[in-house]
């Protein structure tokens, strides 16, 4: 027994663990001893049933059939012929479509967040005519005002209008041609309306961006019920498909014979080997795929995505919201006693899968929680953030970190 697992669970944890529907996916995935890893929100943990595919895919799909494996045609073993690479990236957007309420052909698969950020508002803007103003949360994540930046310095007539996130509304104004915004918050965990603000840009004419870098996998999101225009988000936080895990890139159908494909790259050719030497874009969302897929990482994505397969999207909700509930109530009493300050909200719809804190000495407290076996985070300039991934996470989990929160607190005290 691990020093943070020595303490004696209180009876009613137990109780809400027993009745967890969830409870058996925690087996489903390598966890490290030792420690109470609360940063899934940064870099999930991995699936048992990873490593074995990469196997495969490395010694017998690269090592045995090496070219073969780009084409099923080719596959000697019937029971492959459906793992073909070229397909890799459809099969893996098919796996997403359903977590982020969307249909299989407006998910495209590959590449990063930023650059299908930069896919994404390249597209809008194209739509948005004449309207050459971004409207973004002045907090935004930092990767999506780059490539805003990034794309005005190319155009040379666009403008980057930040306004505070409560003030979001209140902007959405005639000039405006995009709206840019996360639907969680990375820092404080805070959760935007999608619906309400999708259909209040609707409303002014004006075309939604979603970052669901914090939503996908943590709880179910509904693009196409909130009539959303393009959604962004990556493989390797909530979606536990490793470092460096391929990104998506959601265009809702309704866009797909208008909207540009700014990289128009090879791989999202209606017929690549065919070496046309004009573009002429896939079907769907296939067409914003640019290049080679990147066929390790997309194997490791597509098998960790396999753990959703047979979960109840509102169970992971239901769960996310109970083990924040706890560990907000676990946490209330250190409140009192040391500088922390919550700024998740309270109000479960406003809330993603994350709770965090602000302290004076955030950095030096993370690595002192980070050496005692709590592995949460720290984000400028003074928020200590855990996350809460409903799959592997017990309420026990969340009670222990508590526990080794307030001895490390006390200790520095």
């Amino acid at each position: 027994m691990t020093t943070l697992q020595a303490q004696t669970v209180p009876a009613h944890i137990h109780a809400l663990d027993a009745h967890d529907p969830l409870r058996h996916k925690r087996e489903e995935f390598v966890l490290p001893e030792g420690a109470i890893y609360l940063d899934g929100n940064s870099l999930g943990a991995m699936p048992r049933r990873v490593p074995a595919r990469l196997s495969h895919v490395a010694s017998q799909e690269w090592g045995q059939q090496l070219i073969r494996s780009w084409t099923a045609q080719t596959r000697d073993d019937p029971a492959e012929a459906a793992q073909d690479w070229m397909a890799l990236p459809d099969r893996v957007a098919a796996k997403v479509a359903r977590l982020i309420g969307a249909g299989p052909h407006e998910v495209a698969v590959g590449d990063s967040t930023s650059v299908n950020t930069f896919k994404a508002l390249a597209a809008a803007l194209s739509l948005a005519g004449e309207r050459r103003v971004i409207l973004t949360d002045a907090d935004n994540f930092p990767t999506d005002l780059y490539m805003a930046q990034g794309l005005g310095t190319l155009t040379g007539d666009l403008e980057l209008r930040r306004v505070p996130a409560a003030d979001v509304a209140a902007n959405l104004t005639s000039d405006v041609g995009v709206l840019l915004l996360t639907e969680v918050d990375y820092r404080t965990g805070r959760r935007l309306d999608m619906a309400a603000l999708s259909e209040q840009a609707r409303a002014q004419g004006i075309l939604t961006v979603w970052d669901l870098a914090h939503s996908a996998g943590a709880f179910a999101v509904d693009l196409n019920g909130c009539r959303a225009d393009f959604a962004v988000g990556c493989g390797y936080k909530f979606l536990n498909g490793g470092p460096g895990a391929p990104a998506f890139l959601f265009v809702a159908e309704r866009h797909h014979a208008a909207a540009p494909v700014v990289l128009s790259g090879w791989m999202g050719h209606a017929d690549p080997f065919e070496m046309a030497r004009d573009y002429a874009p896939a079907p769907g969302a296939r067409r914003f795929v640019v290049g080679t897929p990147q066929v390790l990482s997309l194997s490791a994505l597509d098998t960790a995505l396999d753990v959703f397969a047979d979960v109840d999207l509102r169970d992971v909700r239901e769960k996310s919201l109970s083990l924040g509930r706890t560990f907000m109530a676990l946490m209330e009493p250190l409140l009192s006693r040391f500088p922390l300050t919550l700024v998740t909200p309270t109000a479960e719809v406003e809330r993603g899968s994350q709770v965090s804190y602000r302290h004076p000495q955030a950095r030096e407290v993370m690595a002192h929680l980070i050496a005692a076996g709590i592995i949460g985070d720290f984000r400028t300039p003074d928020i200590l953030r855990f996350g809460l991934t409903p799959l592997y996470h017990s309420h026990a989990d969340v009670w222990h970190a508590v526990q080794g929160i307030g001895a490390v607190l006390e200790a520095r005290a």
